[in-house]
């Protein structure tokens, strides 16, 4: 059985991958769910490209429902997510798409830009991770994971806050306080890639996870990938603000 560890991500909590052993159509593997991250983020890449249009903002609001619909379904029914991933790749993508839109006319080049450094940070964590530059023990589990949910509930207030006209000062501002927040919150999605990398090498370890965990690690991953191309625009934009 897999150990009782935290993530910050709430997708690869060790309770996600508590399930009966492998079938006949054997067991996951690294190396099978990075191959269907690869294949989520090219889904997600491709309905980014056709939703990146001046309507595409049309596509923002049913795009974070749905997707939020169907992580809720996959966290809950993993044996579906061979289903669930890639139709939740296709909603981040029509959301992502609108909102990336809208930077881009603020500020050229930004989106591009993010995505870059999205892959290069996603590419550096798992070097970090594999190379066991830092060491992913408990202590760091527990920490980002309380990191993880203290940026959480800063947002929702945040948001609560927005319904009344009113907001948390200086966070979403280009000032320093601001710029540093933002630089915070991409520090702790990036740490949170660790977590990912190291949930599913355990997993894979324990040999009895079934064929289609693969996909539930790979949605896993795509979740933080996608909260950390959110957090590079917002750091971005603040940076061509100033």
């Amino acid at each position: 059985m897999f150990d009782n560890r935290t993530s910050g991500n709430p997708a690869l909590k060790s309770s996600s991958f508590q399930v009966r052993g492998a079938t006949g159509e054997g067991y996951m593997t690294q190396a099978g769910t990075y191959n269907k991250t690869a294949i989520l983020l090219l889904i997600c890449l491709i309905t980014a490209s056709f939703s990146m249009t001046p309507n595409g903002s049309v596509f923002v609001l049913p795009g974070a429902i749905i997707g939020f619909i169907l992580a809720m379904v996959t966290i809950f029914k993993k044996e579906w997510s061979m289903y669930t991933a890639p139709l939740y790749a296709v909603c981040e993508g029509a959301f992502l798409g609108g909102i990336s839109y809208v930077y881009q006319l603020q500020f050229p080049g930004i989106v591009q830009n993010a995505v870059m450094l999205t892959f290069g940070v996603a590419l550096m964590m798992l070097a970090i991770f594999r190379y066991k530059i830092i060491e992913v023990t408990q202590q760091l589990r527990v920490g980002i994971a309380a990191a993880t949910g203290a940026i959480f509930l800063v947002y929702l207030v945040s948001m609560i806050m927005g319904f009344f006209g009113s907001s948390i000062p200086m966070i979403h501002s280009a000032g320093p306080i601001g710029i540093g927040f933002s630089l915070v919150v991409v520090g702790i999605a990036s740490f949170n890639l660790l977590l990912d990398f190291d949930f599913i090498e355990r997993a894979s370890e324990q040999r009895n996870a079934p064929k289609y965990m693969e996909w539930f690690g790979a949605f896993g991953l795509m979740v933080t990938l996608v909260w950390l191309y959110l957090e590079l625009l917002r750091l971005l934009s603040k940076l061509n603000r100033r």
